[in-house]
């Protein structure tokens, strides 16, 4: 089953591995309503693996697994968006100290392309001075971390559901790299152990409603790609049921 997630999405044997595992666990523990690559309301973030589990008396749970198989994969998305900010204006600050220096000891780098020249614009590279080119490249490096190295903080931080867990191989956990607020659950041998119990977060029904919704659309996707139905297959007999 590994191989065919991995053949059919391009993924590696081991990420799908945990997918599988973590699908099998989920449905285990009552989540009868699965999906794999799910769009998430609210976000622009898809999950590994989304879940709803009924509740007879009232909206049921939606849960979200993300499977990491690397810690470089990890660390990605385990960004702190407080800490990143917060050095992303010192470093913005110091580009203003270092621009207005060298406006002053490089006057020949202005370039008139406005009508007034407070607003001129400086070729700055053309002199290649090292710490701006340094300064340069930690802004963009925590520009691209702040926006797309923070998904697990953000998940939480929108209420996409109401459990979160990160599956990750028995040699890959690490205590202090879980991202706070979700469970740990580590494959062994084909099965995943949950060690770190996630923090509830209370979501509106129609959330996770919504997040349903996705479930099984992607859950739809998935059955129409395996019995080979195309979107014209599908207009094809809409037409023919409302002529």
């Amino acid at each position: 089953m590994a191989e065919e997630l991995k053949s059919r999405r391009g993924e590696t044997a081991a990420h799908a591995g945990l997918k599988r595992a973590a699908l099998i666990w989920a449905q285990a523990r009552g989540y009868s309503a699965c999906a794999f690559e799910v769009q998430l309301p609210r976000c622009r973030f898809r999950a590994d693996l989304a879940a709803y589990r009924p509740n007879k008396k009232e909206i049921g749970t939606a849960a979200i697994f993300e499977c990491k198989q690397a810690f470089p994969d990890l660390r990605r998305d385990n960004g702190c968006s407080a800490v990143t900010a917060k050095r992303l204006e010192k470093v913005f600050q110091r580009r203003q100290v270092l621009e207005k220096n060298l406006r002053i000891h490089y006057p020949a780098l202005r370039i008139p392309d406005s009508l007034f020249a407070d607003f001129d614009s400086h070729n700055f590279a053309a002199i290649e001075h090292c710490g701006y080119a340094r300064v340069l490249r930690e802004l963009s490096a925590l520009q691209n971390r702040l926006y797309d190295c923070t998904k697990f903080e953000r998940l939480i931080r929108y209420r996409c559901a109401n459990l979160f867990f990160l599956v990750v191989p028995n040699g890959l956990f690490r205590e202090p790299e879980i991202p706070f607020g979700w469970g740990a659950l580590i494959e062994s041998e084909g099965e995943l152990v949950l060690v770190r119990k996630p923090l509830w977060h209370d979501v509106t029904s129609a959330n996770r409603l919504k997040l349903l919704e996705r479930i099984t659309a992607a859950a739809t996707r998935i059955l129409n790609k395996q019995l080979e139905i195309t979107f014209d297959d599908v207009c094809a007999a809409r037409s023919r049921s409302y002529p």
